[in-house]
């Protein structure tokens, strides 16, 4: 009677966060993955089962075949990017330096920031003629360069804009783990005459390992999830240079309504992240556990 009782009281203080949970999460999670083997209901008509029509359409799609090789190249610079800025970062601030205080909330800023407020920053930055990087190029005799509407730079400048405003965030978290790190270990390194490299590589890292971890696959998550800075900045162009595939999911559910599609482009994304996700967790498991 009594572990009955028990579990009827932990129910009671569990329903709210269950509700909401499967309200909000899984019950749309499920309704996409239903939609996406149906058609957009249009006026009078209503939606049909098509089967695996929009996954063929999707397959054949040029756009999104660009906007699946664009988030590649946008993940692979600015993963790698952040993480390393931010672990640069949080070495830099750990250490005993004057107005670290005032470093270390320069670093975070960025992150505070709306990101609305931080694409229209950096689009005055890229601004052809008058912005910051212009005034810089002039200064040598360069000539001027328009940033974002140009397709060969378009893609990386969104992706300077996205190392600059969560290199912060990350680093917030390995300022934790660095503080984790007991100072005997470095008093032993100092008497064995090792280098800070070494100390680094052979005793920092590997005790990072699980910070690191966690950082990549938020920095993952958010390669496949910006849409601030491209709806700002550039709307996917030119000529679909910037197009990533949480825009295209936009693009297609909000400007030409084609609710069935945007379903089928969120049920591909949510399963690369997933593959994505598990491979990191399995690739650094060994890593950082030591196994």
């Amino acid at each position: 009677m009594l572990l009955r009782r028990d579990w009827l009281t932990a129910l009671v203080f569990l329903a709210p966060a269950l509700i909401l949970l499967f309200t909000f999460t899984h019950y749309p999670a499920v309704q996409t993955v239903i939609d996406s083997f149906w058609s957009t209901p249009r006026g009078r008509r209503a939606a049909a089962f098509v089967g695996t029509a929009n996954y063929t359409r999707l397959i054949e799609d040029p756009i999104f075949l660009r906007a699946m090789t664009n988030n590649a190249i946008y993940a692979a610079i600015t993963i790698p990017c952040s993480i390393a800025l931010a672990l640069v970062m949080a070495l830099f601030v750990e250490g005993r330096i004057r107005g670290r205080a005032l470093v270390r909330m320069s670093f975070f800023t960025p992150t505070v920031l709306p990101l609305i407020a931080v694409a229209n920053i950096w689009l005055f930055f890229f601004l052809p003629g008058f912005g910051l990087f212009e005034q810089i190029r002039g200064l040598f005799g360069l000539s001027p360069r328009n940033w974002v509407g140009t397709p060969a730079t378009a893609l990386y400048a969104i992706s300077a804009v996205t190392v600059w405003s969560q290199a912060g965030f990350f680093m917030i978290f390995y300022l934790a783990a660095l503080n984790t790190i007991p100072p005997s270990l470095r008093e032993a390194a100092a008497i064995e005459g090792c280098g800070r490299w070494t100390f680094f590589r052979r005793v920092i890292w590997p005790l990072i390992m699980p910070t690191t971890l966690f950082v990549s696959v938020n920095a993952t998550i958010n390669a496949f999830r910006t849409v601030d800075h491209i709806f700002v900045m550039t709307q996917g162009g030119p000529n679909n240079a910037s197009m990533l595939l949480l825009y295209y999911i936009y693009d297609q559910g909000f400007r030409f309504w084609d609710t069935a599609y945007a379903a089928t482009l969120t049920v591909v994304m949510v399963g690369i992240l997933a593959l994505v996700g598990i491979g990191q967790f399995f690739l650094l498991d060994r890593r950082v556990h030591y196994r």
